[in-house]
Order: structure tokens, then sequence, then C-alpha cells
């Protein structure tokens, strides 16, 4: 088994925290903006602000190197390949995204069901894209 290789794993994570911020800016901006507003209204608060935003995207950087870290994990398993980064996309995915969406946005109720089925898809591909684009440059 290889030494995870932490250079590697910051610049494939940061590549592929850029990669889920972009994506993610036209899943839950471009497409689903007009029902995150209708949740936030819902609940009595302004719009996402700019430092909100931000926060964001600072989330995002952090998953995607968590991701490349995963995926640096799991390759001496699994191989070096964009399946293996799949895997950890969806591994990343179902506990960073899937099970906190369901837990917090469908059982408490905070948001809609299609606003939560909709983010939560997009974050499976914002993931899984942002894995593979990362992984891409993670080298032993």
């Amino acid at each position: 088994m290889g030494k995870i290789n932490i250079g590697r794993v910051l610049l494939g994570g940061i590549v592929a925290g850029i990669v889920i911020d972009v994506l993610d800016y036209l899943v839950d901006t471009v497409w689903l903006g007009a029902r995150w507003g209708a949740g936030q209204k819902a609940l009595g608060l302004p719009d996402f602000s700019s430092g909100q935003n931000i926060g964001f995207n600072v989330i995002g950087i952090l998953t995607g190197i968590a991701l490349i870290w995963v995926y640096a994990a799991i390759r001496p398993s699994f191989g070096a390949s964009a399946k293996t980064a799949v895997i950890a996309g969806i591994a990343v995915w179902f506990i960073g995204s899937l099970l906190p969406n369901l837990s917090f946005m469908w059982v408490g109720a905070l948001y809609s069901h299609h606003l939560t089925a909709f983010t939560t898809a997009g974050a499976l591909v914002e993931i899984v894209v942002g894995a593979v684009a990362g992984a891409y440059l993670y080298k032993e």
C-alpha cells in the first residue's frame, strides 16, 4: 500500500472543490434559485447573503479535499481509475449530502421535498464529476 501524497490530495482536492462549486452554482442558483428563495421566505429568512455564499464555496473546496483524500485512501484497493473516483464520490455524497439533506431538509421538513430531491440529486452529479476531475490530478 502506497503512502498518500498530501500535496496531490490538496491540488486534486482544490480542483475537485472548484468543479463542485461551479456545478453547485448552476444547480442551486441558476436551476433551483427560485425554489431556494421560496424556501427561505417560507422560513421567514432573507435570501442567502454574500457571506453565506462564500461559506458554501469554502465548504465546497473542503469537500473536494476530503473527496480526493478518500480517493487516495481507497485507490490501493480499487485501482487508479475513474471508476474508483466515482466510488469515492458516491461515498462522500452519501455521507456529506444525502444523509444530512434527508435528515434536515426532508425529515425535518425545513424545505420542500422537491427542493430536497433536486438539490441532493444535483449534489450527486457535482461531487462525482468533481471526484473524476480531482482524481485525474492525483499521483502517489
